[in-house]
């Protein structure tokens, strides 16, 4: 054997030592690489859960608000619908949507804890706020259907009054009217004579004269009794109708205008008489100054302007 060779077997058994370090160093490197991998693979699963229920919170916190702003609109819609104003209400719509801005700008996975429980707790505030103006519109709904209730039967009974009302004062006009026609005076035994140019006084049973004769007429009457009368001053009206149906009227001996029916009309003569209801006995003397005319004429006799009774008289 050679002194200068080196021995084979000893060489071989060194690679082969080498080889099978390397592999396991490189075993070993893959254990390291792949349980890095898997940690990292664990935390993004762990970091997109947590991403996720930050996203989930985020929109469950959005709903809430969203729910909150129309339910505080609603509550103004109600207010207004009263006849109401709040200016609470508005303010508070208006902080909301100021929320929601905030809530809607926050970007996936942004959404902290600090932040959750800051919203949560604003909205909770909100919330009872909310229930407190519902029971406050409740309430005064149910106030204003008492109020009604009342306001209708209030105006009911205004009705019922006006229309007792309306059934008195025409029962009243109806009554006074009755009393008005009732208290008219009338007249009896109504006759006219004549008074000749030598003041001697004639009468006839037909009332039928000479016309040339004539120089004054002469008219008396009863008043008859009337219990519903006043008794006062009454205003007694004569008139003596020429055949034409013209009134014999002269200022010089006591002619005048009075009205009858809403017209005016003149009167012979008038005398202001105070009723006693006794049938007191009244006269007209009446003179006209100049020569009658012959034909039919006629006497009517007034009381505040209604008719107390008429006759007539002829002259031939």
């Amino acid at each position: 054997m050679d002194p200068n060779e080196t021995p084979e077997p000893r060489s071989n058994n060194s690679r082969v030592l080498l080889w099978v370090a390397l592999v396991l160093v490189l075993l070993g490197i893959n254990g390291v690489l792949f349980y890095l991998n898997q940690q990292k693979g664990q935390q993004n699963e762990a970091l997109t859960t947590e991403v996720q229920a930050k996203d989930s919170k985020l929109q469950e916190q959005i709903k809430q608000y969203e729910a909150l702003k129309a339910d505080f609109e609603r509550q103004s819609q109600e207010l207004q619908a009263l006849g109401l104003s709040n200016d609470s209400l508005t303010a508070k719509i208006a902080a909301v949507n100021a929320d929601l801005l905030k809530l809607r700008s926050f970007k996936a996975g942004s959404f902290s804890l600090a932040q959750q429980k800051l919203f949560q707790q604003r909205a909770q505030n909100l919330e009872g706020q909310l229930r407190k103006k519902d029971d406050d519109i409740a309430q005064l709904k149910k106030d204003n259907e008492t109020l009604y209730t009342e306001t209708t039967t209030l105006k009911e009974k205004q009705n019922r009054l006006t229309d007792t009302i309306s059934t008195v004062v025409r029962s009243n006009k109806e009554l006074a009217e009755k009393v008005g026609v009732a208290s008219r005076l009338q007249s009896e035994n109504i006759k006219v004579a004549i008074i000749t140019s030598k003041n001697k006084e004639k009468e006839d049973d037909k009332e039928e004269f000479k016309a040339k004769r004539v120089e004054k007429v002469k008219v008396t009457f009863n008043l008859a009794r009337n219990d519903v009368s006043p008794k006062e001053t009454k205003a007694i009206y004569m008139r003596i109708l020429e055949p034409d149906g013209a009134a014999l009227y002269n200022l010089s001996t006591g002619g005048g205008t009075f009205t009858v029916d809403g017209q005016e009309a003149f009167y012979t003569q008038k005398q202001d008489v105070v009723f006693d209801n006794s049938k007191q006995k009244l006269e007209f003397i009446y003179a006209k100054g100049a020569d009658y005319k012959k034909g039919q004429h006629t006497v009517e006799l007034y009381e505040s302007g209604q008719l107390m009774g008429k006759t007539t008289f002829t002259l031939k």
